[in-house]
């Protein structure tokens, strides 16, 4: 997929991409592939498939969520989904929770680099920094971090009660959104819909997630705790 045909995929799901934000993506490509030679930020390196496999599919959560108000991205590594929604979305607000500083340099360069505002990189463990930020986002993201019932607990505190958690899946999603299901309802959301797609003959799942009540004061537990014991 090139740049043209981004901007028209993303004209299908209400988005419309002008110039400067194509010459953004462009430019985040150019950053990507210097600092993937440094550290390990992606495995896919190649021009057409980073717009495929990253950019777009970061933005095709607006297929089931129209990304606005204040996100926070759980362990986004090099940026996705948040910064392609943000280039997207200039208006939205965008915290970035990532526990490796090297990828926290990288993110503080890219945001610079492309000019971002509203931007912040947070160097930190998701269930360490819920203590001081509970409950405060409208949407949360999380990509392929870990197994859903794990990646619930880390995400869920940090959703505003009728804000959403998205968790975007390979193959098995659907399978670890029932693995899941009693944590999720344990931490106070309920799954509002499911968007089950192919990607370059791979499937992919996006989980949308509503939260409706309160997530028990006990959670998130410390991270040997939740993977010892998931929910």
């Amino acid at each position: 997929m090139n740049l043209n045909q981004l901007q028209e995929k993303a004209l299908d799901m209400g988005i419309e991409l002008d110039q400067h934000q194509l010459d953004q993506f462009f430019n985040y490509y150019q950053l990507l592939v210097e600092y993937n030679q440094k550290m390990n930020l992606t495995a896919i390196t190649a021009f057409e498939e980073v717009v495929l496999k990253h950019f777009y599919d970061s933005l095709l959560i607006n297929r089931v969520y129209k990304v606005h108000g204040h996100l926070a991205d759980v362990g986004s590594g090099a940026g996705f989904p948040s910064i392609p929604l943000k280039i997207a979305n200039p208006t939205l607000k965008v915290t970035i929770i990532e526990p490796l500083k090297k990828r926290c340099f990288f993110l503080t360069t890219l945001v610079e680099a492309l000019k971002l505002q509203d931007v912040e990189i947070v160097n930190a463990r998701a269930e360490e920094y819920v203590s001081n930020h509970r409950q405060v986002f409208d949407i949360v993201t999380a990509r392929a971090v870990a197994n859903l019932n794990v990646l619930s607990e880390l995400c869920i505190p940090l959703v505003k009660v009728g804000g959403y958690f998205i968790a975007m899946k390979g193959d098995k999603g659907l399978q670890e959104d029932q693995d899941a299901s009693k944590a999720i309802t344990t931490l106070g959301c309920k799954k509002e819909m499911e968007d089950v797609f192919m990607m370059d003959e791979h499937k992919r799942v996006n989980l949308v997630y509503r939260k409706g009540k309160d997530t028990p004061k006990q959670y998130p537990r410390n991270y040997a705790k939740i993977k010892k014991m998931p929910l």
